[in-house]
């Protein structure tokens, strides 16, 4: 009924960027919150990023001053979400997992979905 997409994901050295993208499809009737998760080798999925249906941002502690406030973007029209990643570590090293929560537009259920992950590998 719903899929979520992730694209953007590869190989950076350290310093580098990426821009990871989420695409939102099929029976959507409204998206509430998106966010980004990602999980390093051996560690537990973390949150990353999150944007309300209205903008509000929220980073955690382990990407602020580096994810920037303009760093994770919506677009409500294309169901898109977007995570800018800047000035990345070894540590950044994961994959990254689309999340969002929305209603279903076939049974106005209210419902929480990932996607299945991109692979972001900071390396020299």
């Amino acid at each position: 009924q719903v899929q979520l997409v992730e694209s953007g994901g590869g190989l950076v050295q350290p310093g580098g960027s990426l821009r990871l993208s989420c695409a939102a499809s099929g029976s959507i009737l409204r998206i509430n919150t998106m966010g980004w998760y990602r999980q390093g080798p051996g560690k537990q999925r973390e949150l990353v990023a999150v944007i309300t249906s209205g903008g509000e941002r929220n980073y955690a502690e382990s990407v602020k001053g580096r994810f920037t406030i303009s760093t994770i973007s919506r677009d409500n029209v294309k169901n898109m979400m977007y995570l800018q990643m800047n000035s990345l570590k070894p540590e950044d090293t994961a994959v990254y997992y689309c999340n969002v929560d929305l209603w279903v537009f076939t049974n106005g259920n209210y419902g929480d979905y990932w996607g299945q992950g991109t692979q972001v590998t900071v390396s020299s």
